[in-house]
Order: C-alpha cells, then structure tokens, then sequence
C-alpha cells in the first residue's frame, strides 16, 4: 500500500491521496480474484463490525454484511429502530458506547456531520456508507469497474448525466480528478456542484493530468466519454421532487443515441442502482415519465451495473481489510 491506512476512517475521497485511492482499487481487485478462487484470507477475524442505516440499502448494507463474513467478522445491522442515535441519545455518547464494543463502524444516513462526529469520538474506524454529501465507498466501485473495462483510468472520460449535486456526482468528480481521468458533469445549470468543489477539483486534476468539466450540454459533455454515469433523479429523501425533476431532467435521460453520442463503441453505461428503467416498481406505475435511463441502454450491450453493484462488496471489502485487517 502506498501508505499504511491502519486505523483511518473512510469518509470521503478528498482524504486520501491519489495513490492511496488507487492502492485501495488494486486491494479490491486481489479481494475479488481470492473471492472467485475460494481463498480467504480472514483478515478481520474476531472483529465485530457495527452497520448503523438511518437509510435502507440493498448493496451497501449486503456488501458490508458479505465482505465482513467472508473476512471472518460478525457484522451487527443497527437500523433506525434498534439504537437510539441522536433520539434519546447524542451521537458523540452513543459513539463512545459502540466503540467500546465493536471494532469497526459503518454508518449510512443523511447528514454528512454524523457521520463525522461517530468518527471524532468512537476510536476505531468509521466508515461512510453513504451520507448527503458523500458516497465514497460507490465510487470505489464504479472506478474498479472501468478499470476492469478498459485496463486502466487515467486518460478516460466519464461523464455523470443528471443531477450534478448529488453525493455520487460529488464524488466521483473527486474520484476522477484524483486519478487523472476526465470527468464530466452534465446537468441543467440550477442542477450543478458548488462553485467551490469545482475549483478544488480542477486544483487535483492540474496535478494528475485530468480534467473537470461542467456543463449544460449533453452533446459537449458525452463526447468521447468512455464511461456515461446515470443516477435517479429525485435522492432518498427528496421524493417530494420527483415531478419537478423529471420536467428538469428529461432531456438528460440517458438513450442509445446519447451512448452514441460519446462516438466509441466500446462505451459502457454505469448505474449506482437502484435505476428507474422500466416501470415495474410502485413509483414508475406513479410516474411513467420518471426513468433516467432507457430500458435498452439498461438491458443492452452498454451496461455494466451488475459489475459495478458486484465491486461494491470487493472495495468494501478491501476498506475494512486496509484499515481494520491483521
């Protein structure tokens, strides 16, 4: 590893260098080869990880669950019902408490500042599942998944259509320009980062050989891309925007001629999931105008968000061995 990362916590990628992000990738990489080889290394045997979800999940919370087991951990799922966190209890207090119990904590939820204070005053590592402003463990995976694809990252494009303020548009902007790829932001302008993210993320990629670009225009922002990134429109949370953001979004969806738009082939489309590209679930018979993908860029030969919703549990995995792990 190009650092020891014993004992750090995972809260977002603007904490760890480019080389540390990339060794993290190349942990994942090992992990999921010794997975389909049936090796276990036990790397966190005896350990007792805590997994705090204000939020539901099905990839997060299955992927620390699976990567703690194959590890050799007792993972301990704590929802919003089974502690007291920040109800009857403060998060600093209820901290202290978990992390004199457990070995490690993951936490998913809204604000970004809990999970900041469970990291202050819990003395092992804490890990971000997801937060409003962050969601760097998915990244991890999106960023394996391309390397997969095309056997390396710097030099490539991505770009992420939709909503440009979302945690993952966030972070994969850091991701990217932390590798040296060129990352593209396309998203209608009330839907763009902060100013004062952009500007930090643009200082990151002078320095690797990368690239931020914000843009409006769909045509300017997937040309050449070789990697186009998709995400619900309306966030957890958000649910009462739907109708007001898929007025916004819809010229945004993402179809077989935005992919050919990127003008390669070998383009693949990426998904955090869950995806709205098809109406069989209870809010797409509600809105049938709300899918930000086409069921044929979803289910054709561009997709790769199995792939990327597998890598969940190989970079988890490498998260906890890298900060935890004997």
């Amino acid at each position: 590893m190009a650092g020891n990362l014993k004992g750090r916590h995972f809260l977002k990628l603007l904490d760890f260098t480019p080389a540390e992000i990339g060794d993290l990738i190349e942990l994942a990489a090992t992990l999921k080869r010794n997975k389909r080889a049936g090796v276990r290394t036990r790397s966190l045997e005896g350990k007792s990880i805590a997994l705090i979800f204000e939020k539901p999940s099905t990839r997060t919370r299955c992927a620390f669950t699976v990567a703690c087991v194959d590890e050799g951990a007792h993972p301990e799922y704590l929802g919003k019902g089974d502690i007291q966190l920040g109800k009857k209890e403060s998060v600093a207090d209820t901290a202290r408490v978990l992390g004199r119990m457990f070995d490690g904590i993951e936490f998913r939820g809204f604000a970004h500042a809990t999970v900041e204070t469970l990291a202050k005053y819990a003395g092992v590592p804490v890990w971000n599942g997801l937060t409003d402003a962050w969601h760097p463990t998915q990244v991890l995976a999106d960023l394996l998944t391309v390397q997969e694809e095309f056997g390396r990252l710097k030099g490539l494009g991505l770009a992420f259509v939709g909503d440009g303020r979302n945690n993952v548009a966030k972070s994969l902007m850091v991701g990217c320009s932390k590798l040296g790829m060129s990352v593209r932001i396309v998203a209608p302008p009330s839907l763009h980062p902060e100013p004062e993210l952009v500007e930090t993320c643009r200082g990151i990629a002078a320095q690797t050989g990368g690239a931020v670009v914000v843009t409006a225009s769909v045509e300017e922002g997937v040309a050449g891309a070789h990697a186009v990134y998709a995400d619900v429109w309306a966030s957890m949370g958000e649910e009462h925007k739907i109708r007001e953001r898929i007025d916004l979004l819809k010229p945004y969806q993402i179809t077989r001629k935005m992919m050919e738009q990127t003008g390669r082939p070998e383009a693949i489309f990426l998904h955090c999931l869950p995806a709205f590209h098809n109406l069989e679930t209870e809010l797409g018979r509600q809105y049938p105008d709300i899918c930000e993908v086409e069921n044929e860029v979803f289910e054709g030969r561009w997709s790769r968000v199995f792939d990327q919703a597998e890598n969940r549990l190989h970079t988890i995995k490498a998260v906890m061995v890298a900060t935890l792990g004997s």
